[in-house]
């Protein structure tokens, strides 16, 4: 009865036909399988170095394995071959291989000493398995997960900054607690959309409609089209609620006459380009200048200069204005971004 090997849970055949049968697997595997001798010249290579690596078998053998090493790393062969001469196996050996066009392979890596009859070692086997998926995925994970860190962080300093400045207003509990509601609701609305954008990017168009959602009729919009990038729309979202809030009690929307007219301006050219925002009320009570600074002044002047100096709030006798103008690259999504929502 032939013997059983019990590596491969199968019967194998014995004599030539077991070399023939062992050999077929080899050179059938999808993993990269090659031989060399202690000199470091290629012996041996089936179909999966072929489709790792480009080269053909009559291409390699008989060439120096190093051939398949970026030059930064030539330094890494010598090391495997005395390690090899020793008796010791490597295993699962993470590095980088070449392939034959200059492409870079990710690659696990094992080699294992070869010995003749006699029990000298005359080569090693090495099995390279193609992990760049695995790599380019756990590179992918370790990207989201410090994006995620940095938007928590930034949250939570927004939100604290909310709350604090909030309470700092002079106000009533009751009050604070409808003041940070709506502040924190108007930033949730613009995370959300930054969810659904898969981070992208936003109209700003949108965040202002959202924002005006009950005063339709009271609204002339024009220009705003641009897709802004995450911080951006953080900053436009608590700016336009702000804007809002404040127009409801004291402005524009405060009497069924009142309007706001909201133009947005993008010059572009062949260097930089430039955004320019106005916000005016008209219709509206005769408006004043608050007698205190609270948490709308830092977010419409202080924040807004993050991205721009030239920042100005005016209190006209016929109604509020604001108007800000920022290089287009501080607030603009990229391109991709800009092409997904136009499609």
């Amino acid at each position: 009865m032939p013997p059983t090997d019990q590596r491969l849970g199968h019967l194998v055949p014995e004599g030539s036909v077991a070399i023939a049968y062992l050999a077929s697997i080899v050179e059938n595997c999808d993993d990269a399988i090659i031989s060399k001798d202690l000199d470091g010249i290629i012996r041996s290579w089936n179909k999966g170095a072929d489709r790792l690596f480009g080269y053909s078998a009559e291409e390699i053998i008989g060439k120096p394995v190093t051939i398949l090493i970026p030059p930064e790393l030539q330094d890494e062969e010598p090391k495997i071959l005395e390690r090899i001469r020793r008796g010791q196996r490597i295993d699962h050996y993470e590095t980088v291989r070449q392939s034959k066009h200059g492409d870079r392979v990710d690659v696990s890596l094992t080699v294992s000493p070869v010995k003749n009859a006699q029990g000298e070692i005359i080569g090693a086997s090495k099995i390279l398995r193609d992990i760049s998926e695995r790599k380019r995925a756990h590179e992918q994970q370790l990207f989201m997960v410090r994006e995620l860190q940095h938007r928590t962080t930034n949250l939570f300093s927004v939100i604290q900054l909310v709350v604090n400045r909030t309470l700092m207003e002079g106000q009533t509990l009751a009050e604070v607690r409808e003041l940070v509601n709506a502040r924190l609701h108007a930033l949730a609305q613009a995370y959300s959309m930054l969810a659904d954008a898969a981070w992208e990017g936003v109209a700003l168009a949108e965040i202002i409609k959202r924002e005006f959602a009950a005063f339709p009729d009271h609204l002339i919009l024009a220009g705003c089209d641009l897709i802004v990038n995450a911080p951006a729309t953080q900053q436009f979202a608590l700016m336009i609620h702000e804007l809002t809030t404040n127009a409801i009690k004291y402005g524009a929307l405060s009497v069924p006459s009142g309007r706001v007219s909201i133009g947005c301006d993008i010059e572009r050219d062949d260097g930089d380009g430039t955004f320019s925002f106005l916000w005016k009320e008209t219709g509206g009570p005769p408006v004043r200048p608050p007698k205190r600074r609270g948490f709308g002044s830092v977010i419409l002047l202080d924040s807004a200069k993050r991205f721009g100096r030239d920042v100005s709030l005016t209190y006209e006798p016929e109604g509020l204005r604001y108007e800000l103008r920022f290089p287009l690259r501080s607030i603009e999504a990229r391109p991709e971004a800009r092409d997904q929502h136009l499609a």
